[in-house]
């Protein structure tokens, strides 16, 4: 099944973040990536326990970022964090039921799979804001890494309702989306367009 996941940034949120999570989780996302990676880990857990709750509510899946050490996200069991925290912490896997790792090559796919890795976010694909002035890796560079792991890749990076047909075709089990979820005031209309170019049933 391909899945929308929804990544968030606070920065780039013009209302309510936490209103604007409610919203999001109402539609057609899989699961929600906390990625607010500039909180220190005491803010972030605050953060993190009204998400959870608010995702619970639309039985959506809530991962959290980065606090590999935190004892609250340890008790959740699920995180995603970058190669190389996992490459530090080669024990992590005692602690989580389930890993996300963000790579940007094939040899960090092969190292993130290898270190036990459940899934994989590969990025950036296309053009995008966030990562202004550096080149995207591309629709080619997504699907080497879909050959060559055996474990879900999502593709990040620019995807919208316009481009998100090419992810799936290169492979990817589904994209993450940031800056059109926390920028968008027609969310419903967002998602609407994204399962109609996908052929996908509503979640």
């Amino acid at each position: 099944m391909f899945k929308l996941i929804a990544v968030t940034n606070r920065n780039l949120c013009r209302d309510n973040f936490l209103e604007r999570i409610e919203a999001i989780v109402q539609t057609d996302v899989s699961a929600l990536i906390l990625r607010e990676k500039e909180l220190r880990q005491e803010e972030y857990e605050l953060l993190a326990r009204e998400v959870l709750s608010i995702c619970e509510q639309y039985n959506t899946e809530c991962m959290f970022h980065f606090f590999a050490d935190s004892l609250f996200i340890k008790n959740h069991g699920c995180i995603h964090i970058p190669l190389w925290i996992l490459k530090e912490n080669k024990d992590i896997r005692r602690n989580y039921s389930k890993i996300g790792v963000s790579i940007h090559s094939l040899k960090e796919a092969t190292e993130a799979l290898a270190l036990g890795a459940d899934y994989l976010v590969a990025g950036h694909i296309f053009e995008t804001n966030c990562k202004k002035g550096l080149k995207p890796r591309g629709i080619d560079f997504l699907r080497e890494v879909c050959e060559n792991v055996d474990i879900p890749v999502y593709a990040i990076g620019g995807i919208t309702e316009k481009n998100i047909r090419q992810i799936k075709d290169a492979g990817a089990s589904g994209g993450c989306i940031m800056s059109e979820f926390m920028k968008r005031n027609d969310l419903n209309d967002f998602g609407k367009k994204i399962r109609n170019e996908l052929n996908l049933s509503e979640k």
